[in-house]
């Protein structure tokens, strides 16, 4: 299906391992090798050894030596070079494109538009919010002390990113972290590590020290899980799924370490009935399709008020039969396949029952043609319930659900439904009652009139099941840095008269 000359080389260009630590390639030492496979073709682009115990305690170890020389530079320093960073990153776009197209199946114009673009300038953005790590300002509370606040690293933070942007969730563990004065190790998925590795080793190209940033790639339950149980790690952040976070927050609570964690999502699409129905329309296969469904934001519930019910669910089914699948790498490609296999089959099988009980109205299949790769038909499901498992459920996947309301009342509850709240939207022309909804609707972020956008100087993060902590923007730095009061005395005074509440009388 590929060009070859137009393919990532990923197996000469990572020849010494999948593993980044102190500055360098390295090869895993578990004793068991993994394959990246191209989801587009079904063919093994990179075979390596995966991380074991003792690779992620190396990555640990040169974390921690790295750490005092990182948290001791100045703000200024450290800003410096994530400005360099993001250069070598922007120098490198194109090699950054192609290696996520390959690994994920992103058509090559979402990765060059959105993923890496969106990667160097979450750089930009942390170079210059590096200088500004700001506590209260110093002021005298109890009118004998000055008080004022430090806001300090933490030390070495532990991450784990998933595997549907991996080169976006690589930027926004690693960015926070270290603009804060952190060193960090993360462990990328197993299936896409790629651009996990071109970016550590580009940070050390950009000049920032050996040990810095590290990467282990290994198996969740190997490699995973001994990265956040390590006694010398102070933080772990976590991206994925609620049943693999709950897991997460069992072993880092039982070493009380501060833990972040950017959960599942089941966005509801909320459309009232003067709503501009082109624009919803359009909005809805967007924000539902987008990285092929496999996006924690993504549109998965459109509920839509009941005048307009019928006219969108033949108009969104009517644009969704327009997308073009195919081949990442080919101009006019505008949906490559799912990640694996494994992830098209499941995600089939939940539109495979759903039959049972609602209406595939489109997609709802394998595409004959593509069948060698993990590709799914854009689908629209109509006339389920709203307890039934492919409304509550997040599915990852080309799949958006329909559903009609009467009362605003009704929308906004059906809306708050599920045990999620990462994201959401509401269309309205009505200022008044987008606002309501922005107020009532329970998640961390909710558009008005638009669905998926996402800018560095906002926080990303979830209510409910969806998690805890916020990504991205200046906000981020609350998960990643110490708050520490200093009191000062300003009396001199030796015997204080707050000491005979202790001991002895008054004069």
């Amino acid at each position: 299906m590929h060009n070859p000359g137009h393919r990532f080389q990923a197996q000469d260009r990572f020849a010494d391992g999948a593993q980044y630590i102190a500055g360098r390639f390295a090869k895993g030492t578990s004793g068991r090798r993994h394959a990246v496979v191209d989801p587009a073709t079904g063919e093994e682009v990179y075979r390596y050894e995966l991380a074991g115990t003792a690779d992620v305690d190396a990555a640990v170890a040169a974390a921690r030596a790295a750490f005092p020389g990182w948290a001791a530079t100045t703000p200024g320093d450290r800003s410096d070079a994530l400005h360099r960073f993001a250069a070598v990153l922007a120098d490198r776009a194109e090699e950054f494109a192609r290696a996520e197209s390959l690994q994920c199946g992103k058509p090559l114009k979402l990765t060059r538009e959105f993923d890496v673009p969106g990667t160097i300038d979450n750089t930009s953005f942390f170079a210059g919010a590096a200088r500004h790590l700001q506590g209260q300002s110093a002021g005298e509370y109890s009118g004998d002390h000055t008080s004022y606040i430090r806001r300090e690293p933490i030390g070495v933070v532990g991450s784990i990113a998933p595997w549907n942007y991996p080169l976006q969730m690589a930027a926004w563990k690693v960015l926070p972290a270290i603009a804060a004065g952190n060193t960090i190790v993360l462990k990328p998925a197993e299936i896409t590590p790629l651009t996990s590795l071109l970016f550590a080793e580009a940070a050390t190209r950009a000049g920032i020290p050996d040990g810095v940033v590290n990467i282990v790639t290994g198996a969740g339950r190997d490699a995973g899980e001994h990265l956040v149980a390590h006694p010398d790690v102070a933080m772990t952040s976590f991206t994925g799924s609620t049943a693999v976070g709950r897991r997460v927050a069992e072993i880092a609570t039982s070493t009380v370490k501060r833990l972040h964690l950017e959960l599942g999502g089941k966005a509801p699409f909320v459309v009232f009935d003067d709503a501009d129905l082109d624009a919803a329309v359009h909005g809805a296969v967007a924000g539902s399709l987008i990285n092929t469904g496999q996006d924690c934001t993504a549109a998965t519930r459109a509920y839509v008020q009941r005048p307009l019910y019928e006219e969108f669910v033949a108009r969104t089914a009517a644009l969704m039969e327009t997308v073009r699948l195919g081949d990442p790498f080919a101009h006019g490609t505008d949906l490559g396949p799912l990640v694996s296999h494994a992830q098209r089959d499941r995600v089939a099988g939940f539109v495979d029952r759903a039959r049972a009980y609602a209406r595939v109205v489109t997609g709802g299949e394998i595409p004959e043609e593509l069948k060698d790769g993990a590709y799914y038909r854009p689908t629209l499901i109509a006339d389920a319930a709203q307890d039934s498992e492919i409304v509550q459920s997040e599915i990852f996947g080309p799949v958006l659900v329909v559903l009609p309301f009467d009362s605003d009342d009704e929308g906004i509850r059906l809306a708050n439904d599920t045990p999620y709240g990462l994201a959401a939207s509401a269309w309205s022309r009505d200022v008044y009652r987008a606002n309501r909804a922005t107020r009532e609707i329970k998640a961390g972020c909710v558009w008005v009139n638009d669905h998926i956008p996402i800018i560095s100087e906002m926080p990303h993060g979830g209510y409910k099941a969806s998690g805890f902590g916020k990504d991205m923007s200046a906000y981020s730095f609350e998960e990643y840095t110490q708050i520490k009061h200093v009191m000062f005395d300003n009396t001199a005074i030796v015997r204080k008269d707050w000491h005979r509440t202790i001991f002895g009388d008054r004069p």
